[in-house]
Order: C-alpha cells, then structure tokens, then sequence
C-alpha cells in the first residue's frame, strides 16, 4: 500500500480517519416498541405510544435486536459482554419526542474486536473499539410545506448498531475498503440489509491530519454519509481543506460538519465540544442486560461461513483469488454459487463461468443474481454438458442465450435444436477431405511450410459441420490427414 500522503507548501501530511457505521438491525418491531420498521410507510403510520413518548410508557428491550448485534460483534471476533447497561443521551430536537436518545456509553453490548481489510496488494487490520446499540431518531421533513417543517416518527425508536472503529484508517482507499468489508460481514450475518440508499446504513466520519510521525490533530465529524464513495469524497475534502487551514496559520475547530453530495464539500454545521453536553445517565426504567451461555451459545451457533473464510475454501478448491474475491463480495453471489457447486459443478469452471459468461449476460438484461432466469441446477446441467463434451464452448454459449430467452433446461433445448457436438469419426474425416479437396493451394503452402494455415483447416471444418463437430478429433483428425 503505497502511503497516502496530502502534498502541502510546508510539506506532506498524513490523514487520520476513525469511522462510526449507524446500521439498522434487521428487525421486524423497534427496539422497545412492538411498532413496524419497514420502509417506505405512510408517514407517522408506524408509531406506538413508546416511540411518541407518550407520559407513563415504559420501553422493554426487543430480543431480537440484541441477538442481531451479538452476533454482529461475534463475527468481527469482538468481545460480547455479558453485562451491558442502557444510557440516556439528553438533547432537544423536533425529530426526538422524547428529549432523550436511548443509547450506550459506559457500559456497551460488544466490545474491542477488528475488521481485516484489503487494499490493493495490503492486508490491514481497523481495530473496532465497540459496537453499542440505540434507539433512531424520527425526520424532518422541510420540502412538504412552504413554512413549516413536518416530522415522521417511523423511523424514531427504530434499533441501530453503532460500530466505532479506531482512527487507524490512513488512506479513503482504506475507508472505502473498510466500509465495503463491514456492509458484507452485516449482510452475511443478516443483522442489516446494507442498503445505504435507504438509509439502513450510514456513516460519521471523523477526519484530522498531522504532520508523519507527530501526535493526532483535532478532528472533525462529518455526519451521515450514505455511500461508499461519498465516504470517501468526504474523507479527500475534508483532509485536505484541513490542511489548508492549517498552513495559512489558522486552527481547526472540532466541529460537526455535512457533506453535500453535488458539490464534494463538506460545510460546517456546528462546533461539538467532548460528551458531557448530553449529561449521559443510566436509563432508570431499563433494567442492565445480562446474557447468559445459553443465550451467546445459540448466537455463535446460527452464524453462516463468512466472506473470508469462504473465500479461503473457494480458493482451496482451485478458484482463482480474483473470483474468489468477486463471489464472495456479495452475499446473494456466494449462496448462489454455493447452490451451483451443491449440484455437482467443477469449482473452476464454474466460478469462470458464472464471472464470465453469467454475469455479462446479467448485466446485458438490466438483473442482479437473484433475478437470474437460469437456475443454478440449469447452470449445472449446462456445464455438465461441456465437462463430457456433448456441447463445445460456442454451443454452451447458444444454448445459453436460449435458456436465458425461454428459462428452458439445457437437454431440453439440445434436443429440440438438435445441437449436439459430434464426435463421429467417419462424418468428419469426410467433410475434412471436401476441405482438403477445396483448398489446393493452402494444402500446397501448408505442406510446404506454412504451418500457420492449420487453423484455417479447423476453421473450415468446423464452419462446414456448423460448429458442431468436437474441436479436439478434428484437431487430431487434421493432423493425420495433412500427414
């Protein structure tokens, strides 16, 4: 990984940046109330008593939710404490009914555990210092009204997992591959959909810069950026309008800032001081949360193979590192391909196959895999039809563009279409000496040197038997009769 280094008139500076991932816990109720979490809804058509924070409402702890994030934080190797307390976080704003955010300071639900990156040729490691859950906020809504501001409560009360990780991210390569890597731990897990278009998962990012070597500069927040490359488009003004700042003299202030997606620039919004603003306290109507053995047991047991680790088995059944990396990228691939080695297909070829041919012609179509009209046990028949060579690769491809077009099985539509690969000696040794008769004068230079005129004969050959004469006995077949 080459050192990513800010040019500046004094000199070159480095970036240090700590991220901290709000996602939404794939839950079908919120996290004290039994209210709805899916998106979409009619405004303020998802909201119990609890999330409006209505007097004498008392929250209870959705299970569901906790098991998400213990199992989140097992699959970053974190610890799980046993013992983990709910905080108020006290702050007025029109979207917070309550006055209050229900979160986790002191005491968090998972604590230290890493998440290993790649970036480029590098493997790093990020620390991630904690993982707390809490409840959401509700919306502002300033576009439905040329005065007033309206508010949607469907999203307050709704559980989020904050993931923090330490600044050790020195690069927006190195953001961009984090945030990337954590979205496919979280989808494997099925603790959040990853869907940063819908907001279920977003980031802070907490950027400063130092000259190599020296103690950490003051940093700032840039708060909810909903993509990966808006992440890093932050990380890259922000760092270096910091630096700016600092070479004419000027100090940067730790403040809370947003970045504007149009423009690539991040505006301040305001300061921030350290947490003691929200005079955080014990949330006296919850009760600590103790798990016990039983209960973590059941968590480690329900996880699946997760992306590393599957992409280490892919690899030592004979997948190349690059598809290996490309399967495993995203969940519903992986199933996939799973499903299609579960039917008996070589790992090799398939894992070509499906990175090649599968995916050109889903993209070609405008779906993604789970879209797909052919099945994985189609695909398998397909591939199966090549390994025993009753399909050439140029038939598998027409046989395909057919499946595609009708969703029909492979034999079926080689029988139909009558495009089997032939193997029969007599009919090409045949159609070989009309080539050879055809072609005196290539048959001539041929004999006479021009070794190269050979695949002209496979080509004639096989242009004769309309593609579908084994390439491997006319390639054997053509040697002996050009002797």
């Amino acid at each position: 990984m080459t050192d990513y280094r800010i040019k500046g008139a004094t000199g070159d500076w480095e970036v240090v940046i700590g991220l901290e991932v709000h996602a939404q816990v794939t839950s079908n109720a919120k996290l004290f109330s039994g209210a709805a979490t899916a998106f979409g809804a009619e405004p303020n058509s998802q909201v119990s008593l609890i999330d409006a924070a209505m007097p004498g409402m008392l929250p209870v702890p959705n299970r569901e939710c906790i098991r998400q994030a213990v199992r989140t934080g097992m699959a970053i190797d974190a610890a799980i404490n046993k013992w983990s307390r709910f905080d108020r976080k006290n702050y007025f704003y029109a979207d917070l009914p309550q006055g209050y955010q229900i979160s986790q300071l002191y005491h968090p639900l998972v604590g230290e555990g890493s998440v290993e990156i790649e970036d480029g040729e590098t493997v790093k490691t990020i620390g991630v210092e904690r993982i707390h859950v809490e409840q959401d906020a509700g919306k502002l809504m300033h576009d439905q009204h040329p005065t007033r501001s309206y508010v949607d409560l469907n999203r307050s009360g709704v559980a989020l997992m904050e993931i923090v990780s330490r600044p050790d991210m020195r690069s927006p390569s190195e953001a961009g591959a984090y945030l990337r890597k954590l979205r496919a731990i979280l989808r494997y897990v099925g603790s959040c959909d990853g869907n940063m278009e819908e907001g279920s998962m977003r980031a802070d990012v907490n950027v400063s810069v130092r000259k190599p070597g020296e103690e950490f500069g003051t940093r700032t927040e840039t708060k909810n950026v909903n993509s990966v490359r808006f992440v890093m488009a932050a990380i890259e003004h922000e760092a270096n309008r910091q630096v700016d700042v600092l070479e004419s003299g000027g100090k940067i202030v730790q403040e809370t800032r947003l970045f504007n997606p149009d423009t690539g620039t991040t505006r301040s919004m305001r300061s921030k001081e350290d947490a003691h603003d929200y005079r955080y306290f014990p949330d006296p109507d919850l009760l600590p949360l103790e798990l016990d053995d039983a209960f973590l047991e059941e968590c480690r047991a329900s996880l699946p193979e997760l992306p590393d680790a599957k992409r280490k088995r892919y690899e030592a059944l004979g997948i190349t590192p690059y598809n290996a990396e490309v399967l495993t990228a995203e969940v519903e691939t992986a199933r996939w391909f799973d499903t299609l080695l579960d039917e008996g297909a070589a790992p090799a070829a398939a894992s070509n196959w499906v990175t090649g041919e599968l995916f050109g012609a889903l993209n070609r179509i405008g779906k993604d895999i789970t879209e797909s009209p052919v099945t994985p046990g189609q695909a398998a028949e397909l591939l199966a039809l090549v390994a025993d060579g009753t399909l050439s690769g140029s038939l598998a491809k027409q046989v395909f563009e057919v499946m595609l077009e009708t969703g029909d099985a492979p034999g079926k539509i080689v029988e139909e279409r009558g495009l089997k690969q032939t193997s029969d000696t007599g009919a090409i040794e045949a159609v070989i000496a009309d080539v050879l008769a055809k072609n005196p004068n290539q048959l001539e230079q041929y004999r006479g040197g021009k070794v190269a005129l050979f695949g002209f004969f496979v080509g004639q050959t096989m242009k004769a038997m309309g593609g579908k004469a084994n390439p491997q006995v006319v390639n054997d077949l053509l040697k002996k009769a050009l002797g």
